[in-house]
């Protein structure tokens, strides 16, 4: 009946958030790791020169 439907609500609620807690904790771990490498390893992650916004885009030849 309904008690059944509020139990499996319930349940279903503290799985889901869990799943979810522990996920993003997941995620967190691999973040500071691959940060942290990048900070060890800045030769491997040079930035590059930023570039213009013309120097991006193709010369436009209007078709007629």
């Amino acid at each position: 009946g309904v008690h059944r439907q509020i139990l499996f609500t319930t349940v279903g609620w503290f799985v889901g958030y869990y799943l979810t807690k522990r996920a993003e904790y997941i995620h967190a771990k691999l973040d500071r790791e691959l940060f942290e490498y990048v900070k060890q390893h800045p030769e491997d992650f040079k930035t590059k020169e930023k570039k213009r916004i013309g120097e991006l885009l193709e010369d436009f030849y209007p078709v007629r």
